[in-house]
């Protein structure tokens, strides 16, 4: 009787030993798989140069780049990108913004958040909230319902939408809504 004892409570521990072991095998392919889509590098203060001929052409610098898988880049405490004259000696104009994503695919800055163009020798500025500068064919604009801002040394223009050369010595309103004198534009804080 013992005996029997014995062998019935070793069967019902493998029993449950058995079903222990399918249980977890069941719960490892039940398990759900996770996809990470953050960033696979991040780097802080990051300054980036880009040449032609051993001359220097573009600068971007940022406090925090991170890249992701697809090769996009996202500099989420602000970037300026700084464009320099053929010689690679002056700079001829600067792109700033407080949060900046490059596009890999699309060769597409989209910059984000009290965005400013300089063109230095022409002492022109831009302002906007949202600006694209597309790398590949060198042109800077935004959005054609985005308001814009351009003071030059004797005026200020304001509209909706740009389109304009990389150096920003050519752009053009696409709906012009004033045209001020530099004193007026100040006088009526525009």
């Amino acid at each position: 009787m013992q005996m029997l004892r014995r062998w019935g409570a070793s069967l019902v521990a493998s029993v449950l030993l058995t079903g222990l072991a399918v249980a977890c095998q069941t719960k490892e392919k039940e398990a759900p798989r996770v996809i990470y889509n953050g960033p696979l590098m991040e780097t802080t203060n990051v300054v980036t140069l880009l040449s032609d001929s051993a001359r220097l052409k573009v600068r971007l610098t940022a406090p925090v780049e991170q890249v992701f898988e697809n090769s996009d880049r996202l500099y989420p405490k602000s970037a300026t990108v700084t464009f320099y004259d053929k010689p690679g000696k002056l700079v001829i104009n600067t792109l700033f913004a407080k949060w900046v994503k490059y596009d890999n695919a699309k060769q597409l800055y989209i910059m984000r958040g009290a965005v400013k163009v300089t063109n230095v020798p022409e002492q022109q500025t831009l302002d906007t909230e949202e600006l694209f500068y597309n790398s590949s064919q060198r042109k800077i604009y935004t959005d054609s319902a985005m308001f814009v801002r351009v003071q030059t040394p004797t005026e200020v223009l304001t509209g909706y939408g740009l389109t304009a050369n990389q150096d920003f010595s050519r752009y053009g309103i696409l709906q012009p809504k004033g045209v001020f004198s530099l004193a007026e534009a100040q006088r009526l804080g525009k």
